[in-house]
């Protein structure tokens, strides 16, 4: 995202030429097969396309004419492209896959099951699973380790939305946990300057703190605003606090890039899902940090990663056969 050659800083990266690699014509023009192919040659890069039997590793399959499918002449397994992938079992054709994929990547402020349903006239119950297919492949390939440097924490509440009554004498304030539903949560952030967000769904803010604790390496400067639970991190951290009451930056302090982040998630809520709590929180604030991480990485890049991760992330659990089970 550092290395974006030409980028004018007077325009905005998204409307600039560099953005826009990724051409959304081309991808739904393909052929079934030129479908295939293309993700044949990302999911099996280090063989340049070759396939490679999920099962046992061989690597001398050949190719069955009744169906479109693979069989190992090591095990004797047959598998198909997607066979061992996040995409198993899938019922939509490769190139509709793809092309799911490619309007996932131009979708600036997130992209809804809704609207992918109407798109590739799809039933929503499909477009909700590949999307958070898609959106459980981004968070398995998010880049592990420690955050380092200076680190941004700070918490956000989403969820629990208590409608206010119609006259001004029956309403609540809605701020104290006696008026609220229950279902609040706080998706916790932890954000490297010029690298990685990290993000977690507590049930408060404070919980943050172990995160912290547990995910930013030592010696590295915290960064957090004046709430009174962060005081426990000067124990481990260098911090340096800022009071948003008196300024967003002062003295080298500030959390704006955490902000930046629930901005971002903030509008994915508003302007595009309308609602992004509950138990799928987590994922729809991976997707933004992920976002938010590479929002300066051309689309035409974003669509390889995400194929590419979709493509070597392991069966779904949590999604497969996911409306039987609700159905049941």
């Amino acid at each position: 995202m550092k290395h974006i050659i030409g980028y004018d800083m007077s325009q905005h990266f998204l409307l600039s030429p560099a953005a826009k690699t990724l051409s959304l014509v081309k991808v739904m023009r393909m052929s079934d097969a030129q479908a295939r192919e293309a993700f044949r040659k990302i999911r099996w890069a280090e063989t340049d396309g070759s396939p490679v039997c999920p099962q046992c590793g061989g690597r001398e399959p050949y190719d069955l004419k009744t169906r479109q499918v693979y069989k190992c002449r090591a095990c004797s397994k047959q598998f198909s492209i997607t066979s061992g992938t996040i995409f198993a079992s899938r019922k939509l054709a490769v190139r509709d896959i793809l092309a799911a994929i490619a309007v996932f990547i131009n979708g600036a402020k997130g992209y809804s099951a809704l609207q992918l349903s109407r798109d590739l006239s799809v039933d929503y119950k499909t477009a909700f699973v590949l999307l958070h297919k898609v959106r459980e492949a981004i968070e398995i390939a998010r880049e592990s380790g420690a955050l380092s440097g200076d680190v941004e924490v700070d918490g956000a509440y989403f969820g629990g939305y208590v409608k206010p009554a119609n006259e001004r004498k029956d309403r609540k304030d809605r701020r104290k946990s006696i008026n609220q539903t229950g279902k609040r949560q706080s998706v916790v952030a932890m954000r490297e300057r010029n690298g990685r967000t990290v993000t977690h769904v507590t049930r408060s803010e404070a919980e943050g703190v172990a995160l912290v604790k547990a995910h930013v390496a030592h010696g590295s400067t915290v960064h957090a605003d004046e709430a009174s639970h962060w005081d426990k991190l000067a124990a481990y951290f260098p911090i340096k606090r800022i009071n948003h009451q008196l300024a967003y930056s002062m003295d080298g302090a500030c959390t704006n890039q955490a902000e930046s982040f629930f901005s971002r998630l903030r509008r994915a809520e508003i302007g595009t899902h309308h609602r992004i709590a509950g138990r799928y929180l987590h994922a729809y604030a991976a997707e933004m940090a992920w976002r938010e991480d590479f929002r300066r990485v051309d689309n035409g890049t974003q669509y390889t990663m995400v194929v590419a991760a979709a493509a070597v992330a392991p069966q779904s659990r949590q999604w497969k056969g996911y409306w039987q089970r609700k159905a049941a």
